[in-house]
């Protein structure tokens, strides 16, 4: 058995950048209300026309990443694509980075488990990895949202807090089993599934229903949450899910380097961070700059944090995400 580790970190934005002042010319909103709700400031959306797509914002990203381990993508053996936002209905991005990187063949997997898919994709990564079937993996988390969400005053409560962007880890066998991915935590429960959801179009009712209908209330093909349930259910959960990956390492909570959260709200990284009494030192958060970029979020944060000096050798780094499923999980990681 393996452990595996990341060797490599990279992440891309689009240049665009709209301000919070910004949707206050197209929505009955305000910064000071968006920024005491969720913390957001500005956010990056792609332009129609500047050559961004979700394929293409991963591509970006993994090059840097992939430079910086010092491996040439013909060296891959497997890529994980972590998004809610695919290029297409089918086939999934990951075929199309792979494309996009000059490979011939390489298998390549989407992974849908929205805001905690790069966490689910890192644990599929580190397995893969330490059952020795495959040594170099690229993970990538990648969100294009901004084309699909409701920027009317109608949908405010969440159009306002999401972004575009890439983030992507190159990850490989560690030398010694000390230092790597020393453990991940996976959980679902379906119960609440719609409380945070996307229904339409689906199997039930597809887009050619949805035209002949012609109805201009319907909202089913705009994201929907219930964010105080959410709001709810994400401390709790988080709370769960780090103390687990605490137990199973046998770390203090005093021993946590940096603790990366999936930027779904500030206020909820807030309250984890104040529950388990880290220091501001201890917590990585860029959701002001960013927004909500779903499964880029972790990733994009923690190149941020490598790039910044934040990680180092040594250094316990704690990743944890809950999301739409409802999904979450913590990967805990020896640097």
């Amino acid at each position: 058995m393996y452990n595996s580790k990341i060797i490599g970190l990279g992440k891309y934005v689009p240049e665009n950048i709209v301000t919070n002042a910004d949707l206050e010319k197209k929505i009955d909103t305000s910064d000071a209300w968006i920024q005491e709700r969720t913390g957001v400031k500005e956010r990056r959306h792609v332009v129609k026309g500047d050559g961004n797509t979700t394929a293409t914002m991963a591509y970006k990203a993994s090059k840097i990443a992939l430079e910086r381990a010092q491996i040439k993508p013909e060296e891959l053996d497997l890529i994980l694509m972590a998004t809610l936002s695919p290029d297409y209905y089918f086939p999934g991005s990951g075929v199309l980075v792979q494309t996009l990187l000059g490979i011939a063949e390489c298998p390549a997997m989407d992974i849908r488990m929205q805001c905690s898919g790069f966490v689910y994709a890192v644990a599929t990564a580190d397995q893969f990895i330490k059952t020795g079937m495959y040594k170099n993996v690229l993970v990538i988390g990648a969100e294009q949202q901004s084309g699909g969400l409701d920027m009317t005053t109608r949908g405010r409560n969440i159009s306002v807090i999401f972004g575009d962007g890439a983030g992507a880890v190159v990850m490989t066998r560690a030398e010694n089993n000390s230092v790597g991915v020393l453990s991940s935590h996976l959980h679902s429960d379906g119960e609440h599934a719609k409380e945070l959801s996307l229904i339409g179009p689906n199997t039930n009712r597809w887009v050619h229903e949805i035209m002949a209908e012609n109805d201009p209330e319907d909202i089913s093909y705009y994201p929907y949450m219930n964010g105080q349930f959410v709001f709810k259910h994400a401390i709790t959960r988080f709370a769960e899910v780090i103390q687990e990956g605490l137990d199973a390492t046998g770390w203090k909570k005093e021993e946590i380097g940096i603790l990366i959260p999936h930027q779904a709200n500030l206020r909820i990284a807030q309250m984890v961070q104040r529950k388990f009494q880290l220091s501001d030192a201890q917590v990585f958060n860029n959701i002001e700059r960013y927004g909500n970029t779903t499964a880029a979020s972790i990733p994009i944060a923690l190149t941020e944090a490598w790039e910044e000096g934040k990680i180092v050798s040594g250094t316990k780094v704690v990743l944890a995400a809950f999301g739409s499923g409802f999904t979450w999980g913590a990967i805990m990681i020896q640097w």
